[in-house]
């Protein structure tokens, strides 16, 4: 067997640690609420009681019975053992597409759209490095641009001379790091989110209006409850010990689910617990944080993009500034905006994205 290898892969996780996870869950030692036990101090200890029941009977077998009913593969680029789900087209001559998943998110989110997606394109949709199946992580300097470079590889290892990108969250990222390499045959990065923040410079804010300034205020609010942003840039392997040991700890810290209890999240319990179980299952909480520290720590300038990108802002996610955006890349071909969904809109508004994507990759 030889690095560039691809094999089958069939996920069977053992009963031994199905059995392991109930225990801990029966066993779990809820923190004491603060008084009103709301959303404004973290993750209410109501909320995780009730998670937790229904956590007791969460059913894994039928997720895995959801993952094994695509094609999924491991191989091996750039000295890391990565995950996908593979499932060409009816089509032959179709559009090859790759989605690029969230973090506290994984692979999991587009499975319910896959089937519908290959009507239009091959589609590939691999496990970020350090999540999932994705694991363990075998170095260090894992960033958004390694990973992109992966990507490639992997699409080119797969047979596509041609191919285009969708992503949220750590997956926009990526998908913008694609549109800054711009390989050969790129078809362009469709993206849910451009972070594009203010520079300082006053001239930026001309022209702003109510749009522009709520979306300024979001932006405030986002970082005044994502704590988790700092902790993982700075003390990753810190707060993975927690993860690691408690499966309430990854649950209570996967709130961004939750839209950190803002009352505008449609994601359902359900599909929060398949998210967190995998995490745990896989015990990847280490390698997922980690992505934070990295892209803190890397050495490097800012870049315009300059490859073809499409736009898709739904409405209780991060507001991108379309400004700002076109100030950092220079070649946005598509916008559109919803008005139902927010930050995991693969898991809340899947036909939006769907029609989106085959509006975006239709025109090429």
């Amino acid at each position: 067997m030889t690095t560039t290898d691809i094999r089958p892969f069939t996920v069977e996780i053992p009963q031994s640690e199905i059995d392991d996870l109930q225990q801990r869950l029966a066993n779990t030692r809820f923190a004491q609420p603060v008084p009103g036990d709301s959303w404004q101090y973290g993750t209410p200890t109501s909320y995780l009681q009730d998670m937790v029941e229904r956590w007791k009977s969460f059913d894994w077998r039928a997720v895995e019975a959801r993952i094994n009913a695509h094609p999924n593969y491991l191989t091996e680029v750039d000295g890391q053992t990565i995950h996908f789900v593979h499932v060409p087209s009816e089509k032959a001559d179709a559009p090859a597409v790759l989605l690029a998943h969230t973090y506290p998110g994984s692979f999991l989110e587009f499975l319910p759209m896959v089937d519908e997606l290959a009507k239009d394109f091959h589609v590939v949709v691999p496990s970020m490095p350090g999540f999932g199946f994705s694991t363990p992580v075998a170095d260090t300097g894992w960033t958004m641009e390694r990973t992109a470079r992966a990507y490639d590889t992997l699409m080119r290892r797969l047979g596509y001379d041609s191919y285009g990108v969708h992503g949220s969250d750590g997956g926009a990222m990526v998908g913008r790091e694609l549109a800054i390499l711009d390989p050969e045959g790129f078809l362009g990065a469709h993206v849910l989110q451009l972070f594009s923040f203010p520079s300082g410079d006053p001239s930026e804010f001309e022209g702003f209006g109510p749009k522009e300034y709520a979306a300024l205020e979001h932006m405030q609010w986002f970082q005044s409850v994502g704590g988790y942003n700092a902790m993982n840039g700075s003390r990753p392997q810190t707060v993975a010990a927690g993860l690691s040991d408690s499966p309430v700890g990854q649950l209570a810290y996967s709130e961004l689910f939750e839209s950190f209890g803002n009352g505008t999240s449609l994601v359902t319990p359900e599909q929060v617990l398949e998210q967190v179980t995998l995490y745990w299952l896989t015990n990847t909480s280490a390698g997922s944080v980690r992505y934070h520290y990295e892209e803190a720590h890397a050495d490097r300038n800012p870049v315009v993009s300059t490859g073809r990108i499409g736009v898709a802002v739904f409405k209780d996610d991060f507001q991108t500034i379309r400004s700002l955006a076109e100030r950092d890349n220079a070649n946005i071909q598509h916008w559109s905006e919803h008005d139902r969904g927010g930050h995991f809109a693969a898991l809340e508004n899947p036909e939006a994205i769907v029609a989106d994507l085959r509006e975006f990759f239709g025109t090429v």
